[in-house]
């Protein structure tokens, strides 16, 4: 299958270890079990739920899988009192209005026929979900829904289930295809067991040296194999240093652009003070590190 076509949706699925060298050339570097749950998802049909820490990718694997598939990526951004007019659609209350108007200016007398126009399809704002059920197939993502309440867990129960979605002025909308779809969580809260049971599980650990170096080295083909390394074996280094937020790859990818930014062919006391806010986020994580000399930094480097 190539990168970039629409797949026939009933042809055979992406095996896994294609689908670790697909992912691979969309930029995402993905270990055996990222890919073969990739491979399992396309092939049952069922979503699939990340969790891991912050920083570790579940999020750009949905970017990447919509890539490898060449399907459209919707991304519902989840948060604390999302509803379902948020997630699925709403009405265009402005535009209704003007045709209200309209029709009272030119003295229209049937208000019935006005008032079910009101509800036609042009005046529907279709929202993430509503637009990847439409776009089958698609891939939706629904990013960080620990954020969510359990209200809106409860909805989504119900649109995975069948992948439709009933608007009572015009009746049911299904997909064709169901959407690859990717949930993401960071464990801010546990979520209900019946959500996790219609999904695969994923838990998307920190990359192992080799394969971030490769993350670093294909993002930023400039940049110096020696301070390429040293930013690897840095960042590993932090992550064992029971640090409050360890640092992800995606806070390695900002060091590393920030190091390049500033010319810097190597890590030292010196870069690492300068840079320390592109990697260590939290301030008693930089206090910690500057407190310790920076030898959580350059200890990994001098051994």
């Amino acid at each position: 299958m190539s990168q970039g076509g629409t797949p026939n949706p009933s042809s055979t699925p992406i095996s896994g270890p294609d689908f670790a060298a697909a992912l691979e050339q969309a930029g995402y570097f993905a270990d055996e079990s990222i890919a073969t749950a990739c491979h399992l998802a396309l092939r049952m049909r069922r979503p699939i739920f990340c969790e891991g820490d912050p920083g570790v990718g579940k999020t750009s694997l949905a970017q990447a899988v919509a890539q490898v598939l060449g399907w459209p990526l919707f991304r519902m951004q989840c948060y604390e009192g999302l509803g379902a007019s948020e997630a699925l659609y709403d009405w265009n209350f402005p535009a209704q209005l003007l045709h209200l108007r309209v029709a009272e200016a030119a003295a229209t007398t049937d208000r019935a026929r006005i008032e079910t126009e009101l509800y036609e399809r042009r005046f529907l704002l279709p929202r993430p979900i509503l637009r990847a059920l439409e776009a089958a197939p698609s891939v939706l993502l629904i990013d960080e829904i620990d954020r969510a309440d359990d209200e809106f867990e409860a909805f989504l129960l119900e649109v995975l289930s069948d992948f439709s979605v009933t608007i009572p002025e015009l009746g049911t909308i299904k997909a064709t295809v169901p959407p690859f779809v990717v949930l993401t969580s960071n464990r801010t809260r546990e979520v209900h067991d019946a959500l996790k049971r219609r999904c695969l599980y994923l838990w998307v650990e920190h990359p192992a040296p080799v394969r971030e170096l490769a993350i670093l080295k294909s993002r930023f083909p400039a940049l110096p194999s020696l301070l390429a390394g040293q930013v690897v074996a840095a960042v590993q280094r932090l992550r064992d240093a029971d640090l409050l937020k360890p640092p992800g790859i995606a806070e390695s990818l900002d060091w590393a652009e920030a190091l390049m930014a500033l010319n810097a062919t190597e890590l030292d006391a010196r870069t690492s003070a300068l840079t320390l806010g592109a990697v260590v986020k939290y301030r008693e994580d930089q206090a910690r590190v500057s407190k310790s000399g920076f030898s959580m930094v350059l200890g990994a480097i001098n051994a």
